[in-house]
């Protein structure tokens, strides 16, 4: 068996063809396509094109905040390792992930709550200071406790990332989250995932590059 196409970027330019192609005709407002094509090149689940909700401008509120510098707090090791951190870098931002803190994992466990709760009020004390793009792709109590800490006043995001995957909790959160008045990009019901947070940046940094 031989394969005509080896080349990274080559690959890489034929999937998304293919997406478009299989989207029979379909098409979002741009920076909206680019990154619901990300997803589907990430998961290579067309369901995405029907479930990733934007609120009004807010991939290029993103996006505008990255190329500004702006930080990313995410809920596992997995999204932070996903995300284009030298891409980030050039316009100065960073990825935070707490949930393997020491002081974190300690802090849970004598509160009795997840780490996932203390990362976001990790995350919010940093949003204070500057410019903060939060991409949860796991925890869905990462949600509930962004959405309390909202009403406290106690968090600042420019855009706020909600595509956890699972069963418990998950449906509701981000139902939670998109009540919320702050930007937010969110794939509605059960699917999303670590990976899906990490392709939404990607792809907001990547439209930076053209």
């Amino acid at each position: 068996m031989q394969f005509q196409i080896t080349n990274p970027k080559e690959i890489e330019k034929k999937s998304m063809e293919t997406i478009t192609e299989e989207l029979n005709g379909r098409t979002w407002p741009e920076p909206e396509f680019s990154i619901i094509k990300r997803c589907i090149h990430t998961s290579a689940d067309f369901d995405y094109a029907d479930n990733l909700t934007f609120s009004p401008e807010a991939a290029e509120i993103g996006i505008a905040a990255l190329k500004n510098g702006a930080d990313i707090v995410t809920d596992t090791k997995m999204a932070a390792a996903g995300i284009n951190k030298n891409r980030l870098g050039i316009y100065g931002g960073q990825v935070h992930c707490f949930i393997s803190d020491p002081d974190v994992i300690a802090e849970a466990k004598a509160r009795g709550c997840t780490r996932s709760t203390v990362c976001m009020e990790r995350g919010a004390a940093l949003s204070l200071k500057k410019p903060t793009i939060f991409a949860i792709g796991n925890a869905p109590t990462a949600l509930i406790e962004l959405d309390r800490l909202l009403a406290a006043g106690q968090v600042k995001p420019v855009l706020i990332i909600a595509v956890p995957v699972g069963f418990v909790n998950v449906v509701e959160a981000k139902e939670l989250i998109m009540a919320d008045s702050v930007p937010t990009i969110v794939a509605r019901g059960r699917k999303g995932g670590s990976n899906i947070a990490a392709a939404i940046v990607n792809a907001m940094l990547y439209t930076l590059g053209r």
